[in-house]
């Protein structure tokens, strides 16, 4: 399964430090998950007769800091 990401969000003045915070959360655990992996593989599911080039190296970035 893949997933989208939108990028418009709103909340109330008084909420913008909250939203902050769960936007962040939410980008580490989506961006946690490995998602050219998944997407690579729905491709290959669904296209079998073609042929995708091999996915990049991962770096060694911290999401969490």
């Amino acid at each position: 399964m893949t997933h989208g990401v939108h990028d418009s969000f709103w909340t109330h003045a008084s909420d913008v430090d909250k939203m902050n915070q769960i936007l962040r959360e939410k980008f580490v655990e989506l961006y946690s998950r490995p998602i050219l992996e998944n997407l690579l593989e729905s491709f290959q599911t669904s296209y079998p007769e073609l042929m995708f080039p091999p996915l990049p190296e991962r770096g060694d970035f911290d999401l969490r800091k």
